[in-house]
This record gives C-alpha cells, structure tokens and sequence, in this order.
C-alpha cells in the first residue's frame, strides 16, 4: 500500500492496491505462452519421433537387404569354390587322358612301325628296315611295345609279343646286313 501526500495536509488514507487486477492477465498470458510452447515442443517431439521411426524402417530394410545380399555372395563364393575344385579335378583328368592319348598313340605307331618292319622283312628291303628301327630306335618306340599277351593267346602258344617280335626282326635285319657286308667286302677284294 502506498501512501500519498494531499495538498492539503490532511491525514494519507491508504489507497486500494490495483495491482493485483492487473497480474492476473500477465500470469494468465504467461500460462497461456508456456502451454503453447509445451504443445510446441510436444508436437515437435512426435513429428521427430516419426521421421526417426520412417528412418529406421528405412535403415532396418536396407540392413534386411545387404543381409540377403550378403548371403548370396556367400552362397555364390561356395559356388564357386566348388567350382573351381571341379575345373581342377577336370583338368587333372585332362592331363591323364591326355597322357593316356599320347602313351596310346606312341604304343599305335610303334605298333604300325612294326608290321612295316615286318613287311619290309618279308619283302627282304633291308634299307627299309634299317629306317624303320632307327626310326624307331630314334624315337624311343620300341619300349612302347608291350610285352605282354593277352592271355588266351599266351594259353594256346600261338603267338609272341611285339616286344619279342621286334628284336627277332632288329637281330634278323642286323645278321642279313652283317652278310651283306660280308660278301661286298670279298667281291672288292678280288679284282
């Protein structure tokens, strides 16, 4: 309460505080001010709740999809690896059938070089028999010539190996050409 000084020098009566009435509007514009900025700051905090939750929906099917992504290549790396071995083991096989080609192909030309020194033999052509074993000799074709029979003909005795018949053949060839030198040699002596 205040008091005033009256020009007249009277007693000062205390005059009614009007502030209280003037407060109430403050105070009622103040709550009004804080709820606004409390709905504020709650609609804020939902609608980033939400973008946050949008967002993770979208990080969690992006991690959902590198997973099944990474999978895959798991599975393919598999794949591959078992591939792979497969190419390695194809192209062992290769190798060995390709040894065996070439182990076959050299006992099937020692094989045709014999019967041609056989029928060189026959045809007594003794310088196309020296080809054919040095050729042969040359070559190294003679130890493809097996010296096994097969068994039935073994059984029956019919036959010989290649083996044996190709140094029948190079000791016959090589005796006939021993002769041969022979009777040169005498002839060129005598005149």
């Amino acid at each position: 309460m205040k008091l005033e000084k009256r020009s007249d020098g009277g007693p000062v009566e205390p005059q009614e505080d009007t502030a209280p009435k003037g407060k109430k509007p403050v105070v009622l514009y103040i709550m009004i001010l804080f709820i606004a900025a409390f709905l504020l700051m709650a609609w804020s905090f939902a609608s980033h709740q939400r973008s946050n939750t949008e967002a993770l929906g979208k990080l969690q099917s992006s991690v959902t999809a590198m997973q099944g992504v990474q999978d895959r290549m798991l599975t393919l790396q598999d794949e591959l690896e078992a591939a792979q071995s497969r190419i390695e083991e194809l192209e062992r096989q290769a190798e060995l059938h390709g040894a065996e080609l070439e182990a076959k192909n050299r006992q099937y030309q020692a094989l045709a070089n014999l019967n041609a020194l056989e029928r060189l033999y026959r045809q007594e052509n003794l310088e196309g028999c020296r080809k054919v074993i040095d050729e042969m000799e040359a070559e190294d074709l003679a130890v493809c010539l097996s010296d096994n029979l097969p068994l039935s003909e073994q059984e029956l005795g019919l036959a010989v190996s290649a083996w044996e018949r190709y140094h029948q053949l190079k000791e016959a060839v090589e005796t006939k050409e021993a002769e041969a030198a022979q009777e040169e040699t005498p002839e060129e002596a005598e005149p």
